[in-house]
């Protein structure tokens, strides 16, 4: 993870500034409230409540590293206008060859941070991502998979 390139938006990138900046701020003065308020309750081998708490210290640490990771190792990327093509944030369409028209699947092409709700991610990296990239609705694309070589059509982008 540490030295890889996030490629996400400049939109993305104060997101995560500012995600960033309420968990080292705020966030960590509320778990730090939360874990004193349970050690007060007694005995910590027994402590339910501390060691939620310390569990939720150590998610959101481990969040405020992946954060980051991604603000030291970004590059900026910036959406075509021809909204043609798949390109990096597009949301693609697809359906895998063999299958029916209406059993589609859609995939962000983009990073994990940027991901919209209810969307499966395919990194531009990846094999899916890259071979979708500057390919355009009608399009049918191959890319290799571990288990062999599959085939989507592109039908549908936003």
């Amino acid at each position: 993870m540490a030295g890889e390139i996030h490629r996400i938006t400049q939109e993305t990138l104060e997101k995560l500034k500012a995600e960033y900046h309420h968990l080292t701020t705020i966030g960590r003065t509320e778990i730090a409230r939360v874990i004193e308020s349970a050690r007060l309750l007694g005995d910590l081998s027994e402590n339910g409540d501390y060691h939620a708490a310390k569990d939720d210290q150590g998610k959101m640490e481990s969040r405020i590293r992946q954060i980051d990771n991604v603000i030291r190792n970004h590059e900026i990327v910036a959406r075509d206008s021809n909204a043609d093509l798949v390109q990096h944030a597009s949301i693609v369409r697809v359906v895998y060859e063999g299958d029916a028209e209406d059993d589609f699947h859609e995939f962000f092409i983009g990073s994990i941070e940027e991901k919209p709700e209810g969307v499966l991610v395919a990194s531009p990296t990846s094999p899916l991502g890259n071979a979708l990239l500057n390919h355009s609705i009608g399009e049918v694309v191959e890319y290799e998979a571990p288990s062999g070589v599959l085939r989507v059509k592109i039908v549908g982008l936003r």
